[in-house]
């Protein structure tokens, strides 16, 4: 039996401004604000609130985020805002309970959060609305209520017992005892207070009432915080983004602990060989997942959190090196572990300025806690993101950031116009999703919806602290074709063949031609999510 076709999906066209995003109400949000005038960050933010509401299995008030920003004057900056572990999480503190990695859920998996502290930031560099106008939305939706997706009642459905075992999480996601049926709706009353206050007053999260009601719940319920790490996890990341060439583009990507010199590793190491009109067959998808091991081997052996020996991963020197020998297959490296749960928004506006924007609580829901009476779902990042590993760079330590699986990008041209704006969720996934979809439409000349509804692979396992040393796979979309899975298993990968669209991600691209001066967005059908032009 074939394969199923492509969606029957083509990409969005507009002439003025387009926002994408995983959720057709995120979307909806972001295109009001762009017709009421405002710009590219005040959309971002505003569509950033709704994804709480939408699909809070994957981000929120007690998560991460990282953005990349391309301004009208051609300056590409990035902030980045993720939080710090417990000051009194030494690694002796997990040891001493017995375990030998961090717990991915309950009180130890928690990090502070960041999301709030990019917002803010944001805000602060350009928005021209008051949160509150721009949290607007969002709160109508907390109050009338927001029906299940089939994503959501998933999520629901899969950890169903951690939720049960916290009220509040409870509360917002069974509400009637039971997981909801779709369109169900979902109202969200302590959270729209907590929205309310956040937009008065968003340094709230990290200091006074808000601030000391979450540090009291983690410390009863036994992690180590002092309040001084939750108070300096509001303190943001922020400089030129980092930037490499591909092709005649100039790719620019988030600041660490962010991954972002990973895809500008691949970038680097790929630029030139994955031109084969072919594509995609066995020796690009060989040298694609080469860079990616390569990317997470590196990773893996020399990064932390607080670490900046990535940058000399990025000389020619050392790209050189990689690039030899590049397509014998290395089974030993660390990749990708799990898909994690992200979400994302992009958007370009009527000047020219875009911002490619992520959040996350690292795995659904999070660590299954909620600051009580608030509607917050804290992160699990520190379970996911530090090691106990002694000696190495990314052991857990306080004031130390984990590791990160977030990144944002977007690519110039040789004058500093905006091209292509993207990224995707998918845990670790993201750097090598992003690396495709860079090749589809810089190589290829995809168009946005083409690239990202291209077959996708992935190296696993990895970089999650919980699954380094699980034996290697290459996890193809059956889409790929027999004949390239036959010839990669030939070429030494340990293949193993996934449904059609279920390698993972949620990829978000929009693209500038202006050559005939339109913009075009695509939307991965893997998920829920719209392009809308004005």
């Amino acid at each position: 039996m074939s394969e199923p076709a492509d969606p029957p999906r083509a990409a969005s066209l507009s002439s003025e401004a387009m926002v994408v995003a995983n959720h057709p109400a995120v979307s909806s949000a972001g295109l009001a604000v762009l017709r009421q005038g405002g710009n590219a960050i005040d959309a971002t933010l505003a569509m950033a609130a709704v994804c709480w509401l939408t699909l809070p299995g994957q981000c929120g008030v007690g998560g991460d985020a990282f953005a990349v920003l391309r301004e009208p004057d051609g300056r590409v900056w990035s902030i980045g805002a993720s939080g710090f572990g417990p000051d009194g999480g030494v690694p002796d503190f997990y040891r001493a309970r017995g375990l030998s990695t961090i717990p991915l859920s309950g009180p130890l998996a928690v990090a502070g959060a960041g999301t709030i502290a990019a917002i803010a930031d944001l805000h602060a560099a350009g928005a021209t609305r008051s949160l509150a106008e721009l949290w607007a939305p969002a709160l109508a939706l907390a109050a009338h209520g927001v029906p299940c997706s089939a994503k959501t009642r998933g999520d629901i459905l899969e950890h169903e017992a951690e939720l049960r075992a916290d009220e509040g999480l409870a509360a917002m996601f069974l509400p009637a005892g039971r997981a909801p049926r779709v369109g169900e709706r979902l109202t969200y009353p302590q959270l729209a207070r907590t929205i309310r206050l956040l937009a008065d007053d968003p340094a709230g999260l990290y200091r006074g009432e808000l601030a000391e009601r979450a540090v009291s719940e983690l410390v009863r319920a036994g992690a180590p915080f002092s309040g001084e790490e939750w108070s300096a996890s509001g303190t943001v990341l922020r400089g030129p983004a980092i930037s490499h060439r591909y092709g005649p583009l100039t790719v620019h990507a988030t600041l660490p602990p962010s991954p972002g010199w990973m895809l500008l590793q691949q970038a680097a190491i790929c630029d030139g060989r994955l031109t084969e009109p072919s594509w995609p067959g066995v020796e690009a998808v060989g040298v694609l997942a080469g860079a990616a091991r390569h990317a997470f081997r590196d990773r893996y052996a020399r990064c932390g959190g607080d670490t900046d020996r990535w940058r000399e991963l990025l000389e020619p020197a050392a790209i050189s090196a990689a690039r030899a020998g590049l397509l014998d297959v290395d089974l030993t490296a660390s990749g990708v572990g799990r898909d994690g749960d992200t979400t994302s928004t992009v958007v370009v506006d009527a000047d020219g300025r875009a911002v490619s924007f992520i959040q996350s609580l690292a795995l659904t829901f999070g660590a299954h806690r909620t600051v009580p009476g608030t509607g917050i779902a804290l992160n699990n990042r520190l379970g996911r993101g530090a090691y106990l590993i002694p000696g190495h760079p990314n052991e857990v330590r306080p004031r130390r950031r984990p590791l990160h699986t977030l990144n944002a990008w977007v690519a110039t041209d040789a004058s500093g116009r905006l091209v292509h704006a993207g990224n995707t969720p998918g845990g670790d996934g993201q750097v090598q999703w992003n690396m495709q979809l860079l090749s589809h439409l810089v190589d290829h000349g995809l168009d946005p919806q083409q690239a990202v509804n291209a077959p996708r692979f992935t190296i696993y396992p990895g970089s999650d602290a919980n699954v380094v040393g699980e034996p290697d796979e290459l996890r193809c979309e059956s889409r790929l074709g027999a004949p390239v899975l036959q010839g990669l298993a030939e070429a030494g990968h340990r293949v193993r063949a996934l449904g059609p669209w279920d390698a993972g991600g949620g990829a978000l691209v929009i693209s500038l031609d202006h050559r005939l001066g339109y913009l075009a967005g695509g939307a991965d059908p893997r998920q829920d999510g719209v392009a809308l032009g004005v």
